[in-house]
């Protein structure tokens, strides 16, 4: 039963608090689903998964910072994962590998033509999806959603950090 049932039931005091968290929990999981399933449908025009555009807007934003290792960290992703990513994206003229100074062995990575343009026009297309769903929602109920969802987030970087203590 959602939480919304509870409530137009009336029987929320009927069910205990971890049954309302449990659904809660589902109910969030779901609507995470749900947008990762609306941007791959809208990313199957420009031909790229989820992750690899993650990985476009991670070089971009690393500038000529960008090698694999880095962008690792930032995606909090194993090296060799996005090394094998980077090869992929080569491949389909995305990205180029270019040395990062003549006397290093060290590869920084750049867009190309095609890379950013995917990313320009899926960014866009990001800002349509974005504006569809959440202009639903009143200016109160998105800054309501927005505190509630830092609070749900802080709440969980305390706990990882909890579970990290205790394996310690």
């Amino acid at each position: 039963m959602t939480l919304q049932l509870l409530k137009e039931k009336g029987s929320m005091k009927k069910h205990s608090l971890t049954e309302c968290n449990n659904d809660l929990w589902l109910l969030m999981g779901k609507v995470n689903h749900q947008i990762a399933l609306v941007r791959q449908r809208e990313l199957t025009q420009y031909h790229i998964p989820v992750r690899q555009l993650h990985a476009l807007r991670t070089i971009q934003s690393l500038g000529s910072h960008a090698t694999i290792a880095e962008a690792a960290k930032i995606m909090e992703r194993r090296v060799n994962v996005i090394s094998r990513q980077v090869a992929r994206m080569e491949k389909d003229g995305l990205i180029i590998r270019t040395q990062y100074t003549p006397k290093s062995n060290l590869l920084r990575l750049e867009l190309t033509e095609k890379g950013l343009a995917i990313l320009e026009l899926s960014t866009k297309s990001k800002e349509n999806t974005i504006d569809a769903i959440l202009t639903s929602l009143t200016d109160e109920e998105r800054q309501h959603m927005e505190l509630v969802l830092n609070k749900i987030l802080g709440r969980l970087d305390e706990y990882s950090r909890e579970i990290k203590s205790h394996k310690a």
